[in-house]
């Protein structure tokens, strides 16, 4: 993947598990990101279900009835969604859930569903990287020291934050996307074949200076053995 590619990194909240059952979608949060770096560009919002919310799904991302009442129905801004989203791969953690009721949205909404082929599991990443572990958001965030402790409920922007330094971490560690410009091969040692022969800093047009001197003057000594000798009860000498 080259260094430069635009990635998105989303979360959805939703009335419940399943939307072939009628359950929605009613809050997005997506993060930009260009060579795995953030460029502060975000999409984030909530959406009118025009169905209940069970108290289980509330409990979790703490989203009423009552507050989504008010929000815009997905179809009124699918459009900017879409234009935020591009053409770009969309990475999400457990990433078929989320696929599900975006696409299930778009469709209501009259629009194509996404490709999942531009989907990128986070999941399955970190079960590739770290087999037998536990593979959810907070356990990640644990193993790689992200702090999450303004974490109280779910929020799918905040997930989507903590998701991307997650994803940053699976996928080569924070060195990544710094920017650093390929070298040419015929300069970069770590592209040379290996020998035995000895490393030498290759010539440079810079001028060379004497090794500076490491060893104490003679005047330097005296004042030395003068500053011990004034010493009182020095543990040396018992």
């Amino acid at each position: 993947m080259s260094a430069q590619t635009r990635e998105i990194i989303f979360d959805t909240e939703t009335t419940g598990l399943d939307p072939k059952t009628g359950d929605r979608m009613v809050e997005i949060g997506c993060i930009e990101m260009i060579g795995r770096v953030e460029t502060g560009r975000t999409f984030h919002a909530y959406f009118n279900p025009d169905r209940d919310m069970p108290p289980e799904a509330e409990r979790v991302h703490g989203l009423s009835a009552a507050f989504l009442y008010t929000k815009p129905r997905f179809a009124d801004t699918a459009m900017e969604l879409l234009a935020f989203l591009g053409d770009s791969p969309l990475v999400a953690h457990n990433a078929g859930f989320d696929f599900g009721f975006l696409n299930n949205e778009l469709e209501l909404a009259g629009h194509q569903p996404i490709d999942y082929d531009r989907m990128v599991d986070t999941v399955a990443l970190a079960r590739k990287k770290h087999p037998g572990a536990k593979l959810s958001l907070d356990a990640l965030c644990t193993r790689y020291g992200i702090d999450r402790s303004h974490r109280v409920k779910h929020g799918a922007l905040l997930d989507a934050e903590l998701l991307a330094q997650v994803y940053v971490e699976l996928t080569g560690g924070r060195q990544i996307g710094l920017g650093l410009t390929a070298l040419d091969p015929a300069t970069d040692l770590a592209a040379q074949p290996s020998t035995n022969a000895p490393w030498h800093r290759p010539a440079t047009d810079k001028p060379r200076r004497d090794p500076r001197p490491h060893v104490a003057s003679p005047e330097e000594l005296e004042r030395h053995r003068t500053f011990i000798a004034g010493i009182a009860e020095a543990i040396w000498t018992r």
